[in-house]
């Protein structure tokens, strides 16, 4: 072999292990965007994403924020799902406790996941879910109909802050889309009948 020869291979050989680390690379960037996007925007409350607590706030402003709420589904969703109240005033870092409605008209089983936004972006970080019900899947039995609690305050801190300050209203939007049910569920009436035969 001459030396060209064996410099060509060598170039080769180099530019396909260039490639195959691009391509690894890449592949690992799109696994991973999902996730790290999902961590950045709960971080900053970038897109609408809320914040979480344990408990209310500490601090209660003398200044009232109107919260609307806001319901939808996807397309393939059967349930009926729909605010109970359409909006309400409370004290920036009051507690707030509102209802969502949900109704299965179908036949059969059907589980549902709730996705969430809060609007304008800006003040999403600054809306706190103390307790949701999205952050759990929901199952409904055939006809069955229930009220759903989300409760939150509004964190004091939005008073302070460069653009969400300016905010009179906070809207919150859920969007139910079906999801498969649960392999661990039982339904209520598999339970009352394993029950009565004990």
């Amino acid at each position: 072999m001459t030396m060209a020869t064996e410099h060509s291979n060598s170039a080769k050989t180099k530019t396909v292990w260039q490639l195959l680390a691009v391509i690894f690379i890449m592949g690992s960037l799109a696994w991973a965007s999902v996730p790290l996007y999902d961590l950045f925007c709960r971080v900053t409350g970038f897109g609408g994403t809320t914040s979480t607590s344990d408990q209310g706030s500490d601090v209660i402003l003398d200044q009232i924020m109107t919260i609307k709420f806001d319901a939808s589904k996807t397309r393939d969703m059967p349930w009926e799902f729909k605010a109970v109240e359409r909006e309400m005033d409370i004290k920036i870092g009051e507690t707030g406790l509102a209802f969502y409605e949900a109704y299965n008209p179908t036949d059969r089983v059907v589980a549902g996941s709730a996705n969430y936004n809060v609007f304008p972006y800006d003040a999403g970080s600054f809306f706190v879910k103390i307790d949701c019900f999205c952050f759990e899947e929901q199952v409904l039995q055939p006809g069955e109909r229930v009220q759903m609690p989300v409760s939150f305050y509004v964190d004091p801190e939005i008073v302070d802050d460069r653009d969400a300050k300016f905010a009179k209203h906070i809207t919150l939007s859920y969007t139910f889309h079906e999801i498969d049910v649960p392999e661990d569920y039982v339904s209520p009436a598999t339970t009352e009948t394993t029950t009565k035969l004990n």
